[in-house]
């Protein structure tokens, strides 16, 4: 469609104006993509610089209309289920839609890693890097590693753990993880796997996140990451945090993978290798979403660790964190089907730009409205919670000196004047609605507040 409509004007159009011939159906970012696609597929050719770029149609040597048309690229706005995709990501579709039984059984192809070089081989093309670093650049992007994912990261603890769980079958809803990770409250009616899930999933994000140290790119990472995943949901617990040492098969698919233990670990290494040599943090992060679940090294889990680990780079480099936030579960195991079944990376490239377009908007664009978390009040929530319990249920005044022989041991010392002042700050917003994120009932708090009400006026 895109090429018919830029063929139609023999002097080339700008974008504003392909984008009012098309009524402005796709997002500017995406109309974008599709454009530097077709220019890099020689379909098209870009003349002029910035506001003055004209796009203009090339013809297509010994080619006549008709197979003009069936090369062209189609611009298609995402379905209720699916996302926009390309051409060859159509294909991709299209073939692993068949029945299973139609589609050819096909082995782990070491030719599909071994072609690959790093800072040389690209899945991502230049444009389309140049593009998702524009989108993925923070405000902290001069700060120390690892600062924009803690500014966010009460958030990006809720959405990562719900939307990677989700695309896994977990029926939790985003609200039900807030419930849970925030206060601890598993939802009623669900299994306790899925609950486990989503916790392994707080974890995991945790240990990335709080200690920047750990977010590098090396086989104990991938193992640390499999080991919080997968604690609790594995048949063998033996398997947790190792690399597996029997054949596995994938649901739905015709691809086996490698099955020697010894291969698999050789293998590990080098994926983990060529991935640490990887520049560019894009590209590095979808080398991992790629390969990790083509090798299936764990049991289970794997495409979880790949997720997590694809964030990774956007860590270090403090860039927008991948959450997967509203990718719908069907586009993605389509997408790694053609990786397992035909070793094309087209459509799982489609899903990963959308998701992190997506990603963007969540936290880059609308960083204005979100109230960065205080670390240091995540780091203690815990003591935070037991110290305004024992005050209330004790019946005591929310002074400095009672929160200060309440406070424990895991406070270090250094800490207490900081410590005292959060609980202080806490008591001055409590109220019988918000009581329970400490594990107050309503009345409990309010017969309290009663009590202290009486003997200020008292006092009076």
């Amino acid at each position: 469609m895109l090429v018919a409509l830029i063929g139609a004007a023999p002097a080339g159009l700008g974008i504003e104006a392909i984008a009012g011939q098309l009524g402005h159906r796709y997002p500017r970012r995406t109309l974008q993509r599709r454009l530097a696609l077709l220019v890099e597929q020689q379909r098209i050719a870009m003349l002029g610089e910035k506001r003055a770029t004209r796009y203009r149609r090339l013809a297509v040597p010994g080619g006549d209309t008709a197979t003009q048309a069936l090369r062209q690229t189609p611009l298609q706005a995402p379905s209720q289920d699916y996302v926009p995709i390309t051409a060859q990501g159509a294909d991709i579709r299209t073939y692993v839609s068949q029945p299973r039984h139609l589609r050819r059984p096909v082995g782990y192809q070491l030719e599909f890693l071994a072609q690959y070089r790093p800072n040389q081989t690209a899945y991502l093309p230049p444009h389309l890097r140049e593009q998702l670093h524009a989108m993925g650049r923070s405000p902290a992007q001069q700060t120390p590693a690892g600062t924009f994912a803690k500014d966010i990261l009460a958030r990006l603890l809720i959405d990562l753990s719900w939307a990677s769980s989700h695309l896994e079958g977990n029926t939790y809803s985003r609200l039900d993880t807030e419930r849970l990770i925030a206060y601890g409250q598993a939802a009623e009616g669900k299994n306790a796997l899925e609950t486990q899930m989503i916790l392994n999933h707080k974890q995991a994000i945790e240990y990335l996140v709080l200690t920047p140290e750990h977010a590098c790119v090396q086989t104990d990472t991938l193992i640390a990451l499999h080991a919080f995943l997968s604690d609790g949901l594995m048949a063998d617990p033996a398997s947790v945090g190792r690399i597996r040492r029997r054949p596995v098969e994938i649901g739905g698919s015709v691809y086996m993978p490698i099955a020697l233990p010894q291969r698999l670990e050789e293998l590990l290494g080098s994926v983990v290798q060529m991935a640490a040599e990887i520049a560019d943090p894009f590209e590095q992060a979808f080398f991992l979403m790629v390969h990790l679940p083509y090798l299936q090294p764990f049991e289970d889990v794997n495409k979880r660790v790949s997720r997590l680990a694809a964030n990774i780079a956007f860590i270090r480099h403090n860039l927008c964190p991948l959450s997967f936030i509203d990718v719908p579960q069907q586009a993605y195991v389509d997408a790694m089907l053609g990786v397992y079944e035909l070793n094309r990376i087209e459509l799982l490239r489609d899903v990963f730009v959308w998701a992190y377009e997506r990603s963007c908007q969540q936290y880059v664009a609308m960083q204005q409205n979100l109230v960065p978390p205080d670390i240091f009040r995540l780091r203690h929530r815990q003591a935070l919670s037991e110290v305004i319990a024992a005050i209330v249920r004790q019946g005591q005044a929310a002074t400095e000196q009672a929160v200060r022989s309440h406070t424990p041991a895991t406070v270090a010392l250094a800490e207490h004047d900081h410590f005292v002042q959060l609980v202080l700050a806490e008591f001055t917003t409590l109220h019988a609605g918000n009581a329970v994120r400490f594990g107050l009932r309503p009345l409990e708090f309010s017969a309290w507040q009663s009590q202290q009400t009486g003997q200020h006026r008292a006092a009076g």
